[in-house]
Order: C-alpha cells, then structure tokens, then sequence
C-alpha cells in the first residue's frame, strides 16, 4: 500500500522510517505549504501536524477521497466537523488522542477500575501526567479521554487533574484511588515517541477500504 505522510517533522520522520515494516511505501511526504495533490497517489494518509493545522488537512484529505489517519492532538474540539467532512465526502478517517497501544490498553484497564470502585464511596481519585516542556496542550487529550473514560464507567466523585511540562519527558499518565485503608496507582510510562508512529501505521493499515469515523480502539478491540 501506498502512503502519504502530512507533516515532516519528528514523527513524520519516525513514520517513514518504520513504514516498511507494515507494507507501506511512502509515495509522498507533505510538509506546511506544500501541495496537497502529491498526496493523491497514496491509498492512505497519516497526519501528524498542529493543532491548527489539523482541521484544514483533514478536510482537504476528505475533498480527495483520501483515508487519513490523525495522529495530531489538541484539534478534538473540532471532531464534529471534521467527522461532517469524512462523511460527506465517503472517506475515513481514525482519531485517537494517543496512538499508543498501550495507553489504550491502559484506557481499558483505568474503565474498569474506576467502575469497580464507583460504588466505594472511601475512595478519591486522582489523575496526573508529565510531558516534555514542548507539548502545547495542558491537560493532553489522553490525560481528558482518562478521566472521561472514568466518569462514563460510572465513577461518581471529584477527580483531581493536574499536568507537569518539563524537560523532553515522553509522557507519563498516572491513574490513583485512594482511601484511608489503601492505595491504588494505575500508571503508563512512554519510553519514546516510536509507540505513537507504530499505533498509527496500524490503523493505517486496517482503514484502507473503509468509510466513516473510528477510534483507535476500533482498529485495537473491534474483534475481540
């Protein structure tokens, strides 16, 4: 398969380094400015931009009939309209606010957890995350889809959230419950950057051929 990478920046790069190992031939590599139709020769795009930038991409992507895959965070806010540009023009497209396998393992792992304690009214929680000093948005998109994933398995009480920007660190998300008997810490630490260009190159592969608007935990979980 044929792939387009939209944004040559540090994981535009680790994308087309790891892409022959998932059967993708990059055809293209669009960076800021440059012109979109030399993406037309691919079978799937995977973008990796700016928060700014994301919306526009997407929907110049769905003018072209171009599954996409966006690993950008920061632009969720705009997922209805962008969700309206996939659909009317019969694309794809596969979100995520992390493409790391293992977060949204640890996605599922912190649903369940928070869904067995919501009715233990001793416990408090509490969700925390570091990233390096670079990241623009404060919390993360994961670190919000977390607490959303808690509150929607019925986990009742306050959630304290906080948010660490320093150094060049991955990013870390910490998970905790806690009552005057004991403490649970749920936590996942990213090693480099590689799990989000691996996650990506999954979905896509499995999108090609598809139409509409999926999660990565579609890709993950849709068979088991």
């Amino acid at each position: 398969m044929k792939l387009a990478i939209i944004g040559y920046g540090k994981m535009g790069r680790m994308v087309e380094q790891l892409a022959p190992e998932y059967g993708l031939t990059v055809v293209a590599c669009v960076d800021i400015g440059d012109d979109f139709t030399r993406a037309a020769r691919a079978d799937v795009a995977i973008e990796f931009t700016t928060p700014e930038a994301a919306l526009n991409n997407i929907e110049k992507l769905a003018a072209m009939k171009l599954p996409v895959v966006v690993g950008t965070t920061g632009w969720l806010t705009h997922l209805d309209k962008a969700r309206t540009m996939v659909e009317k023009n019969g694309s794809a497209l596969v979100w995520s606010p992390n493409f790391s396998v293992g977060v949204n393992v640890f996605l599922r792992v912190v649903r369940e957890a928070a869904r067995l304690l919501a009715d233990e009214k001793e416990y408090g929680a509490w969700a925390w995350e570091i990233h390096h000093d670079t990241k623009k948005d404060a919390p993360s998109g994961t670190m919000i889809k977390l607490v959303e994933e808690m509150k929607a398995a019925g986990y009742p009480r306050y959630i304290d959230v906080s948010s660490s920007r320093a150094g060049r660190h991955p990013g870390t998300h910490e998970i905790g419950f806690d009552s005057a008997a004991d403490s649970i810490t749920l936590r996942h630490t990213a090693r480099s950057r590689e799990g989000f260009a691996r996650g990506a190159l999954k979905a896509a592969q499995w999108i090609v051929g598809k139409q509409g608007v999926f999660e990565f935990g579609d890709v993950l979980f849709s068979k088991r």
